[in-house]
């Protein structure tokens, strides 16, 4: 294998507390479809996942389940698996954080980190959130609540070991400057720069007493390891790194990796945490760390809490694996949230795949049989309209390759279905049941067959990251043994002479919406609806306490600490107050400023993240669809 260049990756290791949803499934894919193009591109690749299974919240799930800790990971862990398989995932290694050599290595690595100093004794006290697992200082909170997950927190203090994040924080801080690469999308990067390198990074808390279902700190029984040093060094245990340095081979041959595929939540984790234990290990870190946007269901985050849950196994039983994978592929962008809603699958699955795709294949396939028995034969009987088919295919390839390489797989789908249109629109251009008339026009219809099936081959080999069984499918009809991407640089290399089958696979049939949408309603029968609570009514002496006054804006930027926060600057006639808002989702700073806004101006000032908040502006609705009230009246007039 050392003559082939060595391609490592990793997805986060999904957290056993339940069965992951679709949203939860599109890493699996997405990493399954970096690695395919890079084992069609001649790499010799490795890829790793698993599953993250220490904690409180695993701890108090399996009571509730009436299981022993190690029995419901065990019962979750091979659900997890099961839904990777499903979604025909090519994984090398699938890892678990309660495997006996990773247990062992972790139990190493905290005594190392002990022994050298990285790691001390001390106590903790401050608002733990007990989802994830984490303490917050009071000003880190939102609106009272976790900042990571939105859920409750209480003040908690217990003895704690801690890593000595801040001794390697301008070390790290090098190490992004002299590796632009290291975060993508370079947003995220930004975002750990300005909201937690430049504050200063405060001490990690890396054990835990108040739980017992995790690694035991084996020099002191009493503490558990808590779960990030725990989850995170499975990158390395899984290649078998040792701590004693008896490293295995597989560590030798891959480390370090790539890349890590992970979900944008976690970017912190991996591109602070992780890189900062490397470094304290004296060990390589990784080549970069790719921070995935989400998958919302229409315009919200999949949560149980919402009821808006979508797992993979029932949508691969309603549109097939190769259609969901294609759908999650193609719809979520680089560096942006994508959206998965009932319509667009439908409309995805019929128009592009049903329609382009797998109509252009069946056509071919039916005029190859009817004219002549199947047979594929070049004739050499070449027109200028078979030049831009031809290069249109050859143009594609480079293209497809450098988007899959830059990990923006939604345009490089895009690459091969210009080449799909394209092809549909050669026989439209060349009408060939039209040549099939004129006996003197045979070898210019085989010519064009022939260039037909070699357009949809260039197609079907590089769908097979995206599609593999539909690529497969496809190779297979047309019976061809030239499936090597890099050999895509020429046009001809079909066999001519082939007989393609004669009873050709329809790929993906059309679906009929009300069918879809009753399947779907079984799939989530309506809740039973239940009465808001109404607010209390109010006396007009109690609307009078209130002071709500017209202001502009005339200055807004990003609060420091919070994305989902804006510090605005708003004169209210007679003084300019500062006011934090939770809608960044939906104004940008630059835009909101000039804004006449209605302010609550009697309101008692309030820490919000760190930053004072004089105010409160009026607003209503969520996320991007939030719009503040404004008044076009002069600043400082009341409103009664």
């Amino acid at each position: 294998m050392k003559d082939k260049k060595n391609f490592y990756l990793t997805t986060a290791i999904t957290y056993t507390s339940g069965k992951p949803h679709i949203g939860n499934t599109y890493e699996i894919v997405l990493s399954d479809a970096i690695v395919r193009h890079k084992r069609q591109e001649g790499y010799n690749t490795y890829f790793q996942t698993g599953t993250d299974e220490h904690g409180i919240k695993i701890e108090k799930k399996a009571k509730e389940a009436g299981l022993e800790p190690k029995a419901y990971v065990d019962k979750v862990s091979a659900e997890v698996k099961r839904i990777w398989d499903l979604m025909d995932t090519s994984y090398d290694h699938f890892i678990r954080t309660t495997d006996e050599y990773h247990v062992k290595q972790v139990q190493k690595v905290f005594k190392k980190l002990y022994d050298q100093g990285d790691i001390y004794l001390d106590y903790y006290e401050g608002y733990y959130c007990d989802a994830c697992e984490s303490f917050f200082t009071e000003s880190q909170l939102v609106d009272g609540k976790c900042p990571d997950c939105g859920g409750e927190v209480h003040l908690a203090k217990e003895e704690a070991y801690f890593f000595k994040l801040s001794k390697y924080q301008d070390r790290l801080l090098q190490y992004y400057n002299d590796h632009p690469e290291f975060i993508e999308p370079e947003s995220r990067k930004n975002e750990m720069i300005n909201n937690f390198l430049k504050p200063g990074l405060q001490d990690l808390c890396v054990s835990r007493t108040s739980f017992k279902w995790s690694i035991p700190v084996d020099f002191n029984p009493k503490h558990v390891v808590y779960v990030w040093i725990d989850a995170l060094i499975n990158y390395i245990t899984g290649l078998g790194y040792d701590v004693d340095g008896n490293n295995g081979e597989l560590y030798n041959e891959f480390w370090p990796a790539d890349v890590h595929v992970i979900g944008k939540d976690i970017v912190r984790f991996h591109t602070i945490y992780w890189p900062i234990l490397l470094m304290a290990l004296d060990l390589p870190l990784p080549k970069q760390v790719f921070g995935h946007p989400w998958l919302l269901m229409g315009e919200s985050k999949m949560s149980k809490h919402l009821g808006n849950v979508i797992y993979a196994d029932d949508l691969v039983e309603m549109f097939g694996v190769d259609a969901v994978r294609y759908y999650l592929l193609h719809e979520i962008p680089y560096d942006n949230d994508g959206s998965i809603t009932w319509d667009l699958l439908i409309e995805r699955i019929n128009g592009d795949l049903a329609n382009i795709l797998g109509n252009l294949v069946n056509r071919t396939l039916a005029m190859s049989n009817k004219y002549f028995g199947g047979i594929v034969e070049d004739r050499g009987v070449s027109e200028p309209v078979d030049d831009e088919l031809k290069q249109t295919a050859l143009n594609m390839v480079p293209k497809f390759n450098k988007l899959m390489d830059e990990y923006k797989l939604a345009k490089a789908i895009d690459e091969i279905f210009v080449l799909l249109r394209r092809t549909n629109k050669y026989i439209d251009d060349t009408t060939p049941w039209v040549l099939a008339k004129d006996e003197s026009k045979k070898d210019r219809l085989a010519t064009v067959l022939y260039n037909l099936t070699e357009a949809i081959r260039f197609a079907a080999v590089t769908l097979e990251p995206i599609m593999p069984s539909t690529s497969k499918k496809i190779l297979d009809m047309i019976n061809t043994d030239q499936r090597d991407l890099l050999k895509l640089d020429t046009f001809g290399l079909y066999q001519s002479g082939t007989k393609v089958t004669d009873h050709p696979e329809v790929l993906f049939a059309r679906l009929d919406p009300k069918e879809v949408m009753a399947k779907v309603e079984k799939l989530n029968p309506p809740k039973p609806v239940v009465e808001k609570k109404k607010t209390p009514e109010i006396t007009i002496d109690d609307f009078g306490k209130m002071e709500l006054v017209v202001g502009e804006v005339v200055k807004c930027e990003k609060h420091p600490n919070a994305d989902k926060l804006l510090v605005s600057q708003i004169n209210v006639g007679d003084e300019t107050k500062q006011i934090v808002s939770g809608i960044a989702d939906a104004y940008k700073p630059e835009d909101f400023v000039g804004t006449k806004v209605i302010v609550v101006n009697n309101l008692k000032p309030a820490k919000l993240r760190g930053v004072e908040s004089q105010g409160m502006i009026l607003a209503g609705g969520k996320g991007k669809k939030l719009k503040v009230a404004t008044a076009d009246l002069p600043v400082g007039t009341i409103i009664h």
